[in-house]
């Protein structure tokens, strides 16, 4: 046995990374308290790495291929890492994330949260959302590459479909459910929670439940042999197998079950039912057999209640604990408080605020004060902030009394004194990196545009003759953006003029204004390097602010003009840039005109040309690329190879810097738009980009096979026309 050291605080997860060529025997991932993850070998107690980025308690991991791994935080995030470098952050939950899970099919990833929510994401990008659980999912488990289950604080398990149906719920629970398993190579399962039991599930039955001498069962994991390791809050690990090679001894087996009667169970959590001790049977009661494994029955004995547990393989009942606090003695003969027909130790009034009303918190000394407190948040629904205040008035007040032996070292991180205030934490505050693949809202898609630029080898189909050998490349990596060009300034003038008789007054253009232009777009369209004047760029941007529907012959002047290396400083520079990208952004919302989806695209591909324009485009990457992943949903070609190009266009600036996380994002972008999209030049453009992103750069390789981007582009190795896209694709599957 071998203890690994180097978290800084308790450890909330832990999973093990699948050996690979480099570590054959595999690595050991740890999430801690102290934001951190570990990572270890098997032969070394210190971390290899440890990965830093999320902004409270790592309390999930899940690992899946070639190295890939994913966290879930308190910080309500969850991230993808690749060894030690930290790949994109999924970000959607409202609440802590206290389930993740890699599935099969490459790219695709769940979480599960606080918010009482699960997600799907894809390439990064969240595809649906699973409601359904009543409180906080805490346990997710794979069945298949369609199914997954999960487990919740609502005492309810649920089976889910990939596509967002819930198939099936399962009742057994008595209390929250921590942690699902299951069985190898079969949809069977295990779970463990809150009442004391380990539960067995075969068919969508609860075939069998093991008590436990702990209230906490945090966790459960089958084993490749089909044996269930459990973790608990009396710090112990058990192994439980059918097996009777591995079968413990009887001296063991006789000390859980000792163990195991000693236990006192408080009756408050519900885990046996509502219980009246009057009413209950004597010690003869046992001498029925039991119907089912797991059968409890509760009998008095000596004026006092004790449960029992059926064990069909050993044909006999087997005492649980002791039920404390049910003697159905009278207020005044136990010295215990009613409230709402039950017995208390201590019933406090609770004043939230001066003017709001009194709230009664009922409380036993064998209860959890966290626990009740955070139950008494939700039952009355106050603002959880108010969970530290409560819980220590009820440590305060009740002046630290527990019934029977505790121990803090053990105390559940969920529910205890480290566990996570939705809301508490700052990190939400804390400007943490927009995820750049939610964009909010849908395109309606209309009619046609304009139709796209020729550009070579970026041309039209027809255009482009191949002549490539097999040694040949001259796709990728693309060292310089990719511009949109083709212009007839007198047809675009003529417009620009019609439409200035319906500006708005104030907006209108003097006939030196429209002047002004046709010597801005003469001089930007030709070779002369004179560079626009002050007026003239006032004029332009005048005309760029007119109302939508009459706008679009402004933005082809700006797009063509922003070509200047004048223009693109002054507009692209520290002064204005922000401005100028927030204004390109507004034309890229649903509903937006097409010609100016579309203009808005070209105009963001042209900033590339130049080196402001590219510094500002690279650092407005997010939001940027958060606005144009949505004309993914355009069925207007044009808008999808402006989008392709603009993928492309960050390619090549990621190609150039050693941005791990920048070349994630720009993957999963790739990713999502080559799903949709059906023109092949829009096709061609993005392989060119996923050709750029990878080359030269392993870990980037890795990403790419991790998100399934081999097999979505297979397809593309057999086009015959254009010749481009056939030979572009088996290039990248090459390096795949």
């Amino acid at each position: 046995m071998r203890c690994m050291s180097g978290h800084s605080n308790f450890v909330s997860s832990v999973c093990v990374i699948p050996p690979s060529d480099l570590y054959p025997r595999g690595l050991v991932a740890t999430g801690g308290n102290d934001n951190n993850i570990c990572i270890f070998t098997l032969d070394n107690s210190a971390p290899l790495y440890v990965l830093k980025g999320h902004k409270n308690t790592v309390c999930s991991l899940s690992s899946g291929k070639f190295g890939t791994l994913l966290s879930g935080s308190w910080d309500t995030t969850a991230k993808v890492w690749l060894n030690d470098k930290c790949m994109m952050t999924l970000q959607g939950h409202t609440a802590a994330v206290w389930a993740v899970k890699i599935l099969p099919e490459q790219g695709l990833m769940l979480t599960g949260s606080a918010d009482k929510t699960i997600k799907l994401w894809k390439a990064g990008r969240c595809e649906k959302t699973f409601t359904g659980h009543e409180d906080c999912v805490r346990g997710l488990a794979i069945l298949s590459e369609l199914e997954f289950l999960s487990c919740a604080n609502d005492a309810s398990i649920r089976r889910w479909q990939i596509s967002g149906e819930c198939l099936q719920v399962y009742y057994g629970h008595t209390n929250y459910i921590y942690c699902i398993s299951v069985f190898p190579h079969s949809k069977d399962f295990v779970t463990t929670g809150e009442d004391r039991s380990l539960r067995i599930w075969r068919q969508g039955e609860c075939t069998q439940t093991i008590r436990l001498p702990a209230q906490s069962v945090w966790c459960c994991c089958v084993l490749d042999n089909g044996d269930i390791v459990v973790g608990a809050s009396d710090g112990i690990i058990r192994v439980f197998t059918e097996s009777l090679e591995r079968t413990a001894s009887l001296e063991e087996i006789q000390a859980f079950e000792n163990e195991l009667s000693q236990a006192t169970i408080d009756p408050k959590t519900g885990d046996l039912g509502d219980i009246d001790a009057e009413e209950l049977p004597g010690r003869e009661h046992l001498d029925e057999p039991g119907t089912r494994e797991g059968q409890t029955r509760l009998i008095k004995s000596d004026g006092k209640v004790e449960a029992y547990q059926w064990s069909v393989s050993e044909g006999r009942w087997l005492k649980i604990g002791d039920v404390v606090g049910s003697s159905g003695a009278t207020q005044q003969t136990s010295g215990k408080v009613l409230f709402e027909g039950k017995e208390y130790d201590y019933v406090f009034s609770i004043d939230v605020n001066e003017s709001g009303p009194s709230y009664k918190l009922p409380y036993n000394i064998s209860d959890d004060p966290w626990l009740t407190a955070y139950n008494f948040l939700q039952k009355n629904d106050l603002n959880p902030m108010f969970l530290d205040q409560v819980a220590k008035f009820i440590i305060d007040n009740t002046k630290g009394q527990t019934l029977g032996p505790t121990n803090s070292e053990f105390s559940d991180p969920f529910t205890g004194g480290g566990r996570y205030v939705p809301g508490s934490s700052s990190a939400a505050s804390e400007g943490l990196a927009a995820d750049p693949f939610t964009g909010a809202g849908r395109y309606v898609p209309g009619s046609a545009s304009d139709p796209a630029a020729p550009l070579s080898p970026f041309a039209g189909t027809g255009v482009y003759k191949s002549a490539l050998t097999k040694a040949e490349n001259m796709y990728f990596p693309k060292k310089e953006a990719v511009t949109f060009d083709q212009a007839n300034p007198t047809v675009i003038l003529g417009k620009l003029k019609e439409l200035n008789g319906s500006a708005p007054e104030e907006q209108q253009l003097t006939e030196d204004d429209l002047g002004a232009l046709e010597m801005m777009l003469s001089s930007t369209c030709s070779a002369s390097m004179e560079a626009p004047t002050a007026h003239q760029l006032q004029t332009l941007w005048k005309a760029v602010n007119w109302p939508h529907d009459i706008v679009f012959p402004a933005l082809d002047i700006l797009r063509l003009s922003i070509r200047h290396p004048f223009v693109n400083e002054n507009l692209c520079g520290e002064k204005d840039g922000i401005q100028f990208c927030s204004h390109l952004i507004k034309f890229l919302s649903p509903g937006e005109k097409q010609a100016n989806q579309m203009l808005a695209l070209r105009i963001l591909c042209n900033c590339f040309i130049h080196p402001v324009g590219q510094k500002l485009m690279m650092s407005q990457g997010d939001s940027i690329m958060s606005q144009a992943i949505e004309m993914k949903l355009s069925s207007n070609k044009n808008i999808h190879i402006a989008l392709a190009t603009l993928a492309l266009n960050y390619a090549v600036g990621l190609h150039k810097v050693n941005n791990i996380e920048g070349k994630a994002q720009c993957l999963s972008v790739i990713s999502t738009v080559m799903e949709v999209v059906q023109d092949l030049e829009a096709v061609f453009r993005l392989l060119v980009a996923l050709g750029t992103v990878i080359s030269g750069d392993s870990n980037a390789v890795q990403l790419a096979k991790s998100l399934g981007v081999d097999t979505q582009i297979k397809k593309y190795s057999s086009v015959s026309e254009p010749a481009k896209v056939n030979e572009c694709c088996r290039l990248v599957l090459n390096l795949l």
